[in-house]
């Protein structure tokens, strides 16, 4: 059998973290969740296969696909809250301006819960596109992105809520 490759990796331990309620950090486990996900996106993987310029739209797709299924996870548990922003939704979706208020609105949506989860999705892509070079001021833009989330995110969150804030 041959050994994994660098990306499947990647995907292996990013669902690990994120389904680590259901797996318990079993690896077996997060094994078969990545390749139930990555078999509903056969078509896509196939395509990737002949074509590996589309590398990183099957990552977006298999994150999107994650997500969802993390939303339907936590959609039967009703004391726990779950929202999930995806930066790359619109173009000025991870500019201050328009990342505050959807934060925002998904902070306010978790305020009632005692345990939530907050996924924020394609920031790094948002900020520093694949297809373009990653320059001194991309980088910063990012940093502070992350930064401004964090503390977005802690100011707003009450002290006694134990909130998980995930960046993919």
């Amino acid at each position: 059998m041959p050994a994994p490759s660098r990306d499947e990796l990647r995907r292996l331990h990013f669902i690990n973290a994120l389904f680590a309620e259901v797996t318990g950090h079993d690896l077996y486990l997060a094994q078969q969740i990545r390749e139930a996900i990555a078999f509903s996106l056969a078509e896509l993987t196939a395509q990737t296969a002949a074509h590996p310029e589309f590398a990183a739209k099957f990552d977006a797709e298999f994150n999107a696909a994650a997500a969802h299924l993390l939303a339907k996870h936590f959609a039967h548990f009703p004391r726990r809250g779950f929202f999930h922003w995806d930066a790359a939704l619109t173009p000025t979706a991870a500019t201050p301006l328009f990342a505050r208020a959807e934060l925002m609105a998904g902070l306010k949506k978790l305020a009632p819960y005692r345990e939530s989860t907050l996924l924020v999705t394609n920031l790094r892509p948002a900020l520093i596109p694949p297809h373009r070079r990653a320059t001194p001021r991309r980088q910063r833009d990012y940093e502070e992105a992350l930064a401004f989330v964090r503390d977005l995110t802690a100011a707003r969150t009450a002290r006694s809520a134990d909130l998980q804030l995930l960046f993919l």
